[in-house]
């Protein structure tokens, strides 16, 4: 036979996990320093500028 799952403790569970993952994104987006925001920031653009070069022109 199947375990008995107590379904509001698994919602609740789930909750903390969808939480705790966007709090992890949180941390990593906001708890870098002006010099590392900057230096991401500018790898970014270089990626971008690189990737528009590499586009083919409809013909």
């Amino acid at each position: 036979m199947s375990e008995i799952v107590n379904l509001r403790i698994a919602r609740k569970r789930k909750a903390r996990a969808e939480r705790e993952s966007e709090a992890a994104a949180n941390r990593a987006k906001h708890g870098l320093g002006k010099a590392e925001r900057a230096r991401q920031e500018k790898e970014a653009a270089t990626f971008r500028a690189i990737l528009d070069g590499a586009k083919r022109e409809k013909p």
